[in-house]
């Protein structure tokens, strides 16, 4: 799961985002509006997180120019303004929440689920492999109805694994899936997760879930 944080209020921005890691999302962040819809363009978003007075382009602006190439992104916007216009300004041109300042982190992370949960309406929120079980919403992963402590990026390699299931994907997918755009990719990041993860799987269904082929990448599978 990606994140975009659109926030020029530097100590909100970095806690949101440190917030956010914390719970397994890749978090990318933006101190502009101009910045922040040419990130949108080129990298590939679950949520964002929009505030309204921005520098070089307002809130209102990104969100309708984003709005023009990505119709089903979930966008929450941000803003001190209470005004009831503006809030209507915003979901007209297609915003799917609204969160007024000052507020409490927990209750974005609400809000964020709760649009996970629209969104999955039509989806499987539960991923499966064997006796593994992931909740896409809760982000816990289960054996047998018992969870398994993970990280957080040990979660959102687990996840992006088993969306792809029967697949093989390799290191530099996971890397541009579940780590921040600024993560430096010459790290051995992906190798020392992945193998804390493959340990912690093993530990709990007795086998091997997680293959490495050289050339190939990494495969989740029952058998």
């Amino acid at each position: 799961m990606k994140i975009l944080i659109v926030e020029d209020e530097k100590e909100l921005l970095e806690t949101i985002a440190d917030g956010l890691r914390l719970s397994g999302y890749a978090v990318d962040t933006a101190m502009d509006g101009v910045t922040a819809e040419e990130m949108c363009y080129v990298e590939t978003y679950d949520l964002i997180i929009l505030d309204i007075n921005l520098p070089k382009m307002d809130g209102f602006s990104v969100l309708k120019k984003v709005r023009e190439y990505n119709k089903v992104v979930n966008i929450i916007m941000l803003t001190a303004r209470s005004e009831v216009a503006d809030r209507v300004k915003g979901l007209d041109l297609g915003a799917n929440d609204y969160l007024i300042k000052p507020f409490h982190f927990e209750e974005l992370e609400a809000r964020i689920r709760s649009l996970l949960r629209r969104k999955a309406v039509q989806e499987n929120t539960v991923l499966h492999c064997g006796e593994l079980s992931f909740d896409t919403i809760s982000r816990i992963a289960y054996v047998h109805g018992d969870g398994i402590k993970l990280t957080g990026k040990e979660t959102g390699i687990l996840e992006y694994l088993l969306l792809h299931s029967g697949q093989y994907v390799t290191q530099e997918e996971l890397f541009e899936h579940v780590w921040d755009s600024e993560a430096d990719s010459f790290s051995n990041a992906v190798r020392v997760h992945m193998s804390a993860l493959r340990k912690k799987l093993k530990e709990s269904t007795g086998r091997n879930m997680i293959t490495n082929v050289i050339g190939k990448g990494y495969l989740i599978s029952e058998e």
